[in-house]
């Protein structure tokens, strides 16, 4: 039943997060996403929409969950920007790079199997977790936190502790944005350097 509703929740955030505001104010962009909802509960050949796509993207792990409500919140102008965003994005990037070249047979470890005896990556995380909180990127704390805490209660079919932190979806999308960010940090310094030349020419 849990996974029914995520993949009903899922659907929706993903299409909110997706679709462009069209510039519409507060009440609309909350209507817009309860019809989202509403929509994911059509069937089509005895499959409804979320089924189809949780077909293709299989459950999301907790942190992605969390991180697309943030993301919403944020949509309706209900949060601030989060503090440490990029770090958010550092995190669960490596997260991916780790684990899913090794199960793609990529390398001879395979992390994926710590996480079904996961007590030492647990102790890890709960440090991780309390450095970050000194750090105060909040949005990261309640990411791990909250995948620890469902990991702990069960909540997904899954008894592996890498599906509540990680999932393909969250790793490529921190992978992208990194990327992104890396070509306007670039972009923006041989702008500068180029203004510095051009400045200095003109001097001369």
């Amino acid at each position: 039943m849990i996974s029914l509703w995520q993949a009903h929740v899922s659907f929706a955030m993903i299409l909110f997060l997706v679709l462009p505001s069209f510039g519409l104010p507060r009440p609309r962009r909350i209507a817009l996403l309860a019809a989202l909802l509403a929509a994911s509960f059509i069937s089509l050949q005895g499959l409804t929409l979320a089924a189809y796509l949780r077909s293709y993207i299989d459950d999301l792990a907790i942190t992605t969950l969390v991180f697309m409500a943030w993301g919403c919140l944020r949509r309706l102008d209900m949060l601030p920007s989060a503090r440490g965003k990029t770090g958010v994005l550092i995190l669960f990037a490596a997260m991916a790079v780790v684990l899913y070249p090794a199960t793609l047979g990529m390398s001879d470890l395979d992390p994926y199997r710590f996480g079904y005896s996961p007590r030492p990556m647990l102790i890890v995380v709960a440090v991780l977790t309390l450095g970050l909180f000194y750090l105060r990127n909040g949005l990261a704390v309640l990411m791990l936190a909250s995948a620890t805490l469902g990991f702990i209660a069960g909540i997904k079919p899954s008894q592996n502790y890498w599906d509540y932190l990680v999932d393909p979806l969250l790793g490529l999308y921190c992978c992208g944005a990194l990327l992104m960010l890396a070509v306007r940090w670039t972009y923006r310094r041989s702008s500068k350097r180029r203004g510095a030349v051009g400045d200095e020419f003109k001097s001369a």
